[in-house]
């Protein structure tokens, strides 16, 4: 029986890569395009910096920065090393970052210029820095570059990424080389992804979406596009340039790039697949894209600690106007839904799903009581309901936490959103919980138009056609697009969004 250090890590597997397509093309940066074998050669010089500076494997490393080339180095030198990268959101508060850095508790801390003074008021343990640009080119100019012994295995940490809900504070997901391995294979198997093709990272590196697939790219022998957020000519030119095997687009963004493109004769070169997180996009916006940019939608549906899985292997044709986002099991994965003593529900009831397979995180960095509690029974428990349909697909109800009650109905908001969204005058909409003095609480929906002639009316009917009439809003407020608060994933926060309405107190249900 293999033990962990005898399994393959990201590091050999890169190593490997980096030998067998040595004059591809690694990274593109701007004008900037890097070889894997410099690429590797600046891993190894990075290798022989972080040992230099006392870095040993089982340490971490945290990194405070915005999407770079640095940024992959890093995780790549870690996967040699056998070292943690913790990576930290630069959107956090100063007292979430303290808290984030505290946790991983990093033997250095490398830190982009524009992000020097908030990492000092932030990092209460003084942590040794290295400093992005200059100082770090300098280091690695004088760095030995001879290739390291590999000291890390499948089961080992990787990266630390935060995630936390709409409560408390972040937890570090701990990602393994055998779930990263596992998350590429996904990647390629479900995706149709080739070997050769460009994964574009714009999506910031602190998150799954551009992790995980800017690494799987990197063991098949692609490019991995950096850009550092969305930027409308840096994509223009990606698009002409690369054959692109995923393009992701996100909830908040996509409004802008078909503004940008608008009316534009786009030069593509060949995009497989593009999007993600379909139920959260209005219909129409995912018709203009697919149409736009000549390639199907991702009907994706994962989490930073399950990778892909569980049903992102469906895409959402070119021109479709389809509402039924109904969801394909991803691979390599199980998958249960259980009601609230974890017993399996009948199909076509909601349950919360359960899943394993090898994508699945080892569980939250120094919290050992909710990892325990997450991953009972041998099945991590996502906190996500879905039905499972006659025809073997997952229809994605709402989170666990965010059902509402009403009069002892259950009502899952994303159900009522899907139905706002998919109006053309609709670009977003949220659907929040607001109490109430008759049926303890209700649903209500901030939502933002592109087309000042629609009405309250009009979306209720539509509401009307499709759902029970206890589920229908019982007040739609108009809210800038730009209002709406996001997380770095372009999904609407709803615990932001609440205020808004019971600021003004209970009211009665008038619709009943």
């Amino acid at each position: 029986m293999l033990q962990a250090h005898e399994s393959s890590s990201i590091g050999a597997l890169f190593r490997e890569r980096a030998g067998i397509d040595c004059s591809a093309v690694a990274l593109i940066e701007g004008d900037r395009r890097v070889s894997y074998r410099e690429l590797n050669d600046r891993v190894n010089r990075l290798v022989h910096v972080l040992v230099g500076r006392g870095v040993r494997s089982g340490d971490r490393v945290a990194i405070l920065a915005r999407n770079c080339a640095a940024y992959v180095e890093l995780e790549l030198a870690a996967a040699k090393l056998g070292v943690l990268v913790a990576a930290l959101n630069w959107r956090l508060s100063a007292s979430e970052l303290s808290h984030c850095i505290a946790l991983a508790e990093p033997s250095l801390l490398i830190v982009a210029e524009d992000y020097i003074d908030t990492a000092s008021k932030a990092d209460s343990m003084n942590s040794p820095q290295i400093i992005l640009g200059a100082e770090y080119d300098a280091c690695l100019d004088r760095a030995d570059n001879h290739e390291p012994v590999i000291q890390c295995g499948g089961e080992d940490g990787l990266v630390i990424l935060y995630t936390s809900g709409t409560t408390g504070r972040p937890k570090g997901a701990v990602i393994s080389h055998r779930a990263l391995i596992a998350r590429g294979a996904v990647f390629g198997m479900d995706l149709g992804i080739m070997p050769h093709e460009t994964f574009v990272a714009w999506a910031p590196l602190f998150h799954m979406a551009s992790t995980d697939q800017a690494l799987a790219t990197l063991m098949r022998g692609g490019s991995v596009a950096i850009i550092d957020g969305y930027d409308a000519e840096a994509f223009e030119r990606t698009i002409a340039s690369e054959n692109i095997g995923w393009l992701p687009l996100i909830p908040g963004m996509i409004e802008r790039l078909l503004k940008d493109f608008d009316g534009r004769a786009l030069r593509i070169q060949g995009i497989r697949v593009i999007g993600a997180m379909a139920d959260l996009v209005a219909m129409h916006h995912i018709m203009q894209a697919t149409t736009a940019l000549n390639a199907p939608y991702v009907n994706s549906f994962g989490s930073t600690e399950t990778g892909l899985p569980p049903a992102s292997a469906g895409l959402i044709p070119i021109g479709s106007d389809s509402i039924d986002l109904a969801k394909r099991q991803s691979s390599l994965c199980e998958i249960r839904l259980v009601d609230v003593n974890d017993q399996d529900v009948p199909m076509g009831m909601p349950g919360e799903c359960a899943i394993r397979g090898a994508t699945l995180f080892s569980g939250y960095w120094r919290e050992e009581e909710v990892t325990k509690e997450d991953f009972r029974g041998g099945w991590f428990h996502m906190g996500d309901m879905f039905i499972r349909r006659d025809d073997g697909q997952l229809s994605f109800m709402d989170r666990v936490k965010y059902l509402i009650k009403s009069g002892g109905e259950n009502i899952y908001p994303a159900e009522v959103e899907r139905v706002l969204l998919s109006d053309p005058g609709v670009d977003d909409a949220v659907v929040v919980r607001r109490p109430d003095t008759n049926w303890g609480e209700v649903p209500v929906a901030a939502v933002a138009v592109n087309d000042p002639r629609v009405t309250t009316d009009q979306l209720l009917q539509r509401c009307e056609r499709q759902l029970a009439r206890y589920k229908l809003p019982k007040e739609i407020r108009f809210v800038p697009f730009n209002d709406l608060p996001r997380s770095a994933t372009g999904k609407v926060q709803r615990h932001e969004v609440e205020p808004w309405f019971v600021a003004e107190g209970p009211q009665s249900d008038n619709l009943e």
